[in-house]
């Protein structure tokens, strides 16, 4: 099941939204740009590694802080599916969080939610040496804000048979919450010592957890948009 776009409309221009996408996108083309030597280093340097983060947050020693890996590392992606992906699902329901909570606190937001993505993957793999990068950690507190902003709003959808592909309208509550399933059953192998495959699943699962706790201090104030009626 993959999403292509909401019938959720906004009330006004999701500009962050905007912004972080193109960002995410600059970025990319950029470190596309570099040699495979100067992409891996570009990596190891502004990626962020459990380890480091947990080892020398604040640096010393002439080592820069790992800290800072927890922000830069949002813009880095591996691949350009990786990058589409990511930016697909910020474009079908980042605006509408946006949307919901206003231009500056959603940034706020979205920039927490990306911290608590790092909380949930170094929480479970203390003394990791790869690094994480991508936006799907602070994205999927953006799918945690919408699962309980939104859950009656329709999410157009691919579904496979086989050969064949059909498009269905689905209800956001099951298209994210599928989604939720989706990462914990995937990220239980990572607890067990097994790995993850590659995907920091337990990020995912933080982030998604800031959002459903977060998103009602973020909107006080705000009035309910049209498809409200989660919180």
């Amino acid at each position: 099941m993959f999403p292509l776009k909401d019938d959720n409309p906004t009330r006004t221009f999701p500009i962050f939204t905007v912004l972080l996408i193109a960002a995410n996108t600059a970025i990319f083309l950029y470190q596309m740009s570099l040699s495979e030597p100067l992409g891996r280093r570009l990596v190891m340097s502004l990626g962020a590694i459990p380890a480091d983060v947990v080892g020398r947050p604040f640096g010393g020693d002439g080592e820069p802080a790992a800290a800072v890996t927890l922000f830069t590392s949002m813009f880095l992606h591996g691949s350009i599916l990786h990058l589409l992906g990511n930016m697909l699902y910020l474009w079908i329901f980042g605006n509408n969080i946006e949307d919901s909570m206003g231009h500056a606190r959603f940034l706020v937001f979205y920039t927490i939610c990306g911290l608590g993505a790092h909380a949930g993957h170094i929480l479970t793999s203390t003394g990791s040496t790869v690094p994480t990068i991508g936006a799907s950690g602070a994205i999927a507190g953006i799918l945690g804000a919408y699962f309980l902003l939104y859950p009656h709003a329709r999410v157009l959808v691919i579904i496979p048979f086989g050969f064949f592909t059909r498009l269905v309208w689905v209800p956001a509550i099951f298209v994210l919450g599928l989604w939720f399933v989706i990462q914990f059953l995937n990220g239980l192998p990572a607890l067990g010592g097994q790995g993850g495959g590659g995907v920091a699943w337990f990020a995912h699962i933080g982030g998604f957890v800031a959002g459903l706790v977060l998103i009602k201090a973020f909107t006080l104030g705000r009035r309910r948009a049209p498809w409200g009626g989660g919180i």
